[in-house]
């Protein structure tokens, strides 16, 4: 699995997309679960966060992914 893109902390959805009244609120559980989880564990905790956003959203696979910060889209195979 991929890495998050880039090393610096940059630009990131995740604080609009969790604090969005238009997200459900499963997906801003996963977001946030995402945003709090140890280095080594957060690609899978962000893979989790979009296959919530991708199940309820109805955006393509490639999108949520790069919405979330993730860069593997060898995932939506």
């Amino acid at each position: 699995m991929s890495a998050v893109k880039g090393s610096d902390p940059g630009f990131s959805m995740l604080p609009l997309l969790v604090h969005s009244s238009a997200v459900s609120a499963g997906a801003k559980n996963a977001l946030r679960a995402a945003q709090v989880s140890p280095p080594d564990q957060r690609v899978q905790a962000l893979m989790s966060a979009a296959r919530v956003l991708h199940s309820e959203t109805g955006l393509e696979c490639r999108d949520v992914l790069a919405i979330v910060g993730l860069d593997d889209l060898s995932a939506c195979a």
